[in-house]
């Protein structure tokens, strides 16, 4: 028999924010530290170690926090079309950056100086698929989800997106300038692809492409670590233009691109009444109900 009082507090969202961080932040920091074995097993393999870890182990951590305090099946990491959502979500993510270092290249701010090789474009994959997929999952699945289930969506969003780009300031390279574009092209549009789907997949998709885009394919610094990919390429002009040596994700240009994004993907939810109310703002059935 299960007793009420002990029960009651996992009610709070804010409750249950806490224990959740405390199933999964554990993961981030040990997919982070994975990279101080580079030295002694390789990149390759090390990006393939903390990919697996973050996917697999951050999905059992996550779906063992939800099955044991929200007493039900994640239905925003469900198997069914995760597929087709990752995929439409990295194709997204692609097409995102490619515009966005288009625009800067017009601008003269870069230029690729050569090629690369393919092993740095596997190493950017896998290590893109990795931060995409813990990073969703505790700043959209645990963070977002939970804010927004006490606050509503709007304080869901941003919430998450503070806390989101607050986290990039320990990256190196960071800048004010850098931090507050992650505030407002990570946080809002990834949160964004989460409402519209109500599912962790094309957010995770989304994110993976951009980082795989942006290191793999463009070869620039990506949130302030330098990468290697297909191209080796080369910033240079004003900072607010460029993104310096944080990457382009500072630059005001993708700023514009990720919250046109963005309002796209809120103008949809919107339409499909996906967003959620304050949780003091909804009806609350009776006690005997």
């Amino acid at each position: 028999m299960t007793n009420t009082a002990d029960a009651k507090p996992l009610r709070s969202p804010l409750v249950r924010l806490v224990i959740a961080l405390a199933f999964v932040v554990p993961v981030l920091v040990a997919q982070i530290a994975v990279w101080r074995l580079r030295p002694f097993i390789g990149a390759l393999a090390t990006a393939a170690l903390s990919a697996a870890m973050a996917s697999l182990v951050g999905w059992a951590a996550y779906r063992a926090y939800v099955r044991r305090f929200e007493r039900r099946e994640p239905s925003e990491l469900a198997a069914g079309g995760a597929g087709r959502e990752v995929g439409a979500g990295f194709a997204i993510g692609c097409a995102l950056f490619t515009a966005t270092i288009c625009a800067i290249a017009l601008f003269g701010a870069y230029r690729a100086t050569g090629f690369g090789e393919a092993i740095a474009v596997v190493v950017a994959l896998l290590m893109a698929i990795g931060a995409g997929a813990i990073e969703e999952i505790v700043f959209r699945g645990v963070v977002f989800r939970l804010l927004e289930e006490w606050g509503g969506t709007t304080v869901g969003l941003a919430a998450s997106a503070l806390l989101f780009g607050g986290l990039h300031c320990l990256n190196p390279q960071a800048t004010l300038l850098g931090v507050a574009a992650i505030v407002l092209l990570g946080g809002i549009m990834l949160a964004a692809a989460y409402v519209l789907t109500r599912r962790l997949w094309l957010p995770i998709g989304i994110h993976a492409g951009w980082n795989f885009a942006e290191g793999g394919i463009f070869g620039v610094p990506t949130s302030g670590f330098a990468t290697k990919g297909l191209l080796v390429g080369e910033l240079g002009g004003p900072v607010w233009l460029s993104g310096g040596s944080f990457g382009p994700e500072s630059s005001i240009v993708a700023v514009v691109v990720c919250l046109a994004a963005a309002a796209v993907l809120l103008r949809r939810a919107a339409q499909r009444d996906r967003f959620v109310a304050a949780r003091w703002k909804r009806r609350q059935p009776p006690e005997n109900a």
